[in-house]
């Protein structure tokens, strides 16, 4: 078992000496020096060096391992995303430059809203906010102000009983009262139960589509219409874009406003990998209520436009994540018209596992999906395994666990989304891992019921630390 950075501590052990006080003087003040003795370790730089990389081993990332993430697109990174992205005059600029000094970055971006408005149908485009629940944030502030300047008092957001938990969360936030409707059979918005809710109170109705089970909403014209003849508006969550880029796009859908996530779609760093990205695209009505400023172009040079009558004011500090932006941007040029084949791929890849998986483990619904598919662990619990040990027995494999039990929906959900990143042949792999597993189930439970058995942290009581954290240490 690897020892602490504490339990390696001797005291004693120095990483630094500084041999005169001038010298220390020179890196710490005095007005900084600490008075009374800290328990930091006390070991060698030396140790310390070989410390913090053995930890950074123990990190999983998309170069380690199959990471089917659904619903979070955790695709592979480019390396020359990065390489742009490290250019000088990107890394030594800094946003308080006027425009004029910093006319490369600001081309950069205007192209960018300009390629993000292309892919979905909008007409403009905000790349301000820092995150897809940021995105989100911003599209119902939207949403909000339009009515207002309206002078409709509509209080109702429509949300499907699928969706993403930041749907709800986000309307709530922006004042709006939240209407959930039910799925259909077919595990797609039930028209009927839309009916039902449309009335003069409706501002409007979030969705994603494809869905969060993977599946798309055949009926999307039908509701757009329904939606639009009540007044209300159509907001598009862009989490699933990953299956549609260049097949169809939101607007040709009827969507109104659109978030995207750069850092699920556009291959940018991920999570604890990196800062997130949400623009968001508005129709032509809209475009005057997007935060300021707004990239624009007056022909000769590029310029940050505040000119935005109805604005809903900023949103962030300075204008969003803009390493970011670039690593998007080199995304969207080195793909170009081959987009629409990395949301091909994607759907492929993921039928390709569902039919290959759909007679080990139970399939919710057995149709044909998009980029992603929702397995459950029913036929497995006839042993007493469930989905949360079938996922804790993937990382023994070197497989990171799938999301689980979302949606609510679908009973001990496994939600499987290869992306396009991967090729056949991790795609077989994976097939082969998970009939493994159901063999174990069946023959052998106890072994997945106390997986994981070779992670750096072993299989702990969740309930007792989520309820009991102690992260201090005791010496």
């Amino acid at each position: 078992m690897n020892k602490l950075i504490f339990e390696k501590s001797k005291e004693g052990q120095l990483g630094v000496d500084f041999d005169n006080e001038a010298q220390y003087d020179y890196f710490l003040p005095k007005n900084l020096e600490r008075i009374e003795k800290t328990t930091l370790p006390e070991v060698s730089e030396l140790e310390v060096m070989r410390h913090f990389t053995e930890l950074s081993g123990k990190n999983f990332c998309i170069e380690k391992g199959f990471y089917p993430l659904g619903s979070c697109t955790m695709k592979y990174n480019p390396k020359v995303n990065e390489l742009v992205a490290n250019l000088e005059g990107f890394t030594n600029i800094n946003p308080n430059m006027p425009d004029n000094c910093t006319q490369g970055a600001l081309e950069l971006m205007y192209k960018l809203q300009e390629s993000l408005c292309k892919i979905t149908g909008m007409d403009a485009m905000t790349l301000q906010p820092a995150a897809g629940a940021h995105g989100e944030f911003c599209g119902m502030l939207i949403v909000k102000k339009y009515f207002e300047q309206l002078g409709q008092k509509r209080k109702k957001v429509i949300v499907p009983d699928s969706a993403h938990g930041t749907n709800p969360a986000t309307a709530r936030m922006c004042g709006f009262e939240i209407v959930e409707i039910k799925s259909n059979e077919k595990g797609q918005v039930s028209i009927e139960a839309l009916k039902e809710v449309l009335n003069e109170d409706v501002a409007a109705i979030m969705m994603t589509n494809p869905n969060t089970l993977g599946l798309f909403e055949e009926n999307i014209l039908e509701i757009s219409d329904l939606v639009h003849q009540n007044g209300s508006l159509l907001y598009y969550d862009g989490a699933n874009l990953n299956a549609i880029m260049g097949i169809t796009s939101p607007a040709k859908m009827g969507f109104d406003i659109v978030h995207l996530n750069l850092h699920k779609t556009f291959s940018t760093p991920h999570g604890g990998g990196g800062p997130g990205s949400g623009p968001v695209g508005v129709v032509a009505k809209l475009k005057d209520f997007l935060p300021v400023p707004i990239i624009d172009f007056d022909g000769e040079k590029y310029f940050r436009n505040y000119n935005i009558p109805n604005s809903i004011g900023k949103l962030k500090a300075f204008y969003g994540n803009f390493g970011v932006l670039v690593r998007a941007y080199t995304y969207i040029l080195m793909m170009g018209n081959s987009l629409k084949k990395v949301s091909q791929d994607a759907v492929m890849s993921a039928n390709y596992l569902k039919e290959k998986l759909k007679n080990t483990y139970h399939l919710h619904y057995d149709i044909t999906c998009m980029h992603e598919f929702v397995l459950s662990s029913k036929n497995q619990s006839e042993s007493g395994v469930h989905t949360i040990n079938i996922a804790k027995r993937m990382m023994d494999y070197g497989i990171h666990p799938p999301t689980v039990y979302f949606p609510l929906i679908a009973s001990e959900a496994i939600m499987i989304e290869p992306t396009e990143s991967e090729s056949k042949d991790v795609l077989d792999n994976f097939v082969e891992i998970m009939e493994k597993i159901a063999q174990e189930a069946k023959e052998n439970p106890q072994l997945v019921l106390n997986a994981p058995h070779s992670t750096p942290v072993l299989k702990i009581d969740e309930t007792y630390a989520a309820r009991n954290p102690d992260l201090r240490y005791t010496k």
